[in-house]
């Protein structure tokens, strides 16, 4: 698969061959949903928390006697029932997380690239640097290359200046290749890459 490699004012800087078994899979949903869920529940905190009956600070004396009152029998005022008494089936302290095979994690990505690949979302560039900071004229590029949700990809580090005019910008996400990941990518329009980051990631998976 080749593509024509840009810079970010718009002119062409040659082209690039991707490798087709990164780039040139047919995307399988069910991978991306699987990596997508392993993504989301692993980052969840999971410290929600509330009191059980047997943690409420309420007496565990019967309320009245058994019988003869013609009410219904009730013990502690704890039960869930009552106001101020204990959550029945509430929430714990846990983790979501839940193993995903390493060799499926990387396959999920191949195909994330590869979905990118074939709706000619994915964009190379020659590199990500600005000789500012200035948001103002990061937008303006942007704009004439049509970015509006892109998720963009440098090398093994991002440019100081580049990342600190993209970051005041809304929908446009940047990450050094080693950041690279699923929900990320899925999550925008576009996927720009770097001449550097296409590199490293044929390495990643030779």
């Amino acid at each position: 698969m080749k593509l024509d490699i840009t810079t970010l004012d718009g002119a062409q800087a040659g082209s690039v061959e991707l490798d087709e078994a990164i780039f040139g899979l047919e995307p399988r949903a069910d991978l991306l949903q699987r990596m997508v869920r392993w993504q989301l529940a692993k980052r969840r905190a999971g410290t929600h928390a509330v009191k059980n009956r047997s943690e409420v600070d309420r007496t565990r004396k019967k309320l009245y006697k058994q019988k003869g009152t013609g009410n219904a029998r009730h013990g502690a005022a704890s039960a869930p029932q009552f106001r101020g008494g204990g959550r029945a089936f509430g929430p714990i302290v846990r983790s979501h997380a839940h193993d995903l095979p390493k060799k499926v994690r990387a396959l999920a990505l191949k195909h994330a690239l590869s979905a990118k690949a074939k709706d000619s979302t994915l964009i190379i560039v020659d590199d990500v640097t600005l000789a500012d900071g200035k948001t103002k004229g990061l937008v303006e590029r942007f704009d004439k290359m049509g970015l509006s949700s892109a998720l963009i990809i440098s090398g093994a580090e991002v440019d100081v200046n580049f990342g600190r005019a993209a970051r005041n910008i809304p929908m446009i996400d940047v990450l050094p290749v080693q950041g690279i990941n699923v929900y990320d990518i899925l999550r925008r329009d576009k996927l720009v890459l770097t001449r550097a980051a296409v590199d490293a990631l044929e390495a990643r998976f030779k």
